[in-house]
Formats: C-alpha cells, sequence, structure tokens
C-alpha cells in the first residue's frame, strides 16, 4: 500500500472529501453511481484504503460543486 495515504495532509484532504459529500446531501452510492463505480470504491477511498488520485479528485470536486482549491490548501 502506498505509504501517502498515511500523511497527516492526504487524511486531512480524504476528511474534507467526506464533509464535502454530506453536504452535497448525497450517498456513497449515488457518488458511486455518478462515477460508474462500486459504492465499496467510495467507501475505501473516504477509509484511506484506495488512494484518490488528482484526477479523480477534480471529478469528486465536480459532483460536490466544490473548487479544487477546497480540498488543496497551500
Amino acid at each position: 500500500m502506498d505509504k501517502t495515504i498515511y500523511l497527516k495532509e492526504y487524511r486531512a484532504i480524504i476528511g474534507l472529501l467526506k464533509k464535502a459529500r454530506l453536504e452535497s446531501g448525497l450517498t456513497q452510492a449515488e457518488v458511486a453511481k455518478k462515477l460508474k463505480k462500486p459504492q465499496s470504491y467510495i467507501s475505501k477511498c473516504e477509509a484511506c484504503e484506495r488512494r484518490v488520485d488528482l484526477l479523480e479528485l477534480t471529478k469528486l470536486a465536480k459532483i460536490y460543486n466544490k473548487p479544487i482549491s477546497y480540498f488543496i490548501k497551500g
């Protein structure tokens, strides 16, 4: 497993992803359907069991109606 998923900064991004999903009123299943993925895909991403790459983050930001800067704070 990639060690970066354990970094504090990465976990913060994942926390914001989950927060954005909840704020948007979407379930994991609804988000997964929009991405044409199984619900377990979103579950594993939110549990840091699967790494989210930049392209996936961009798609999720669009689904959650958030700018990419919401997740990546410099």
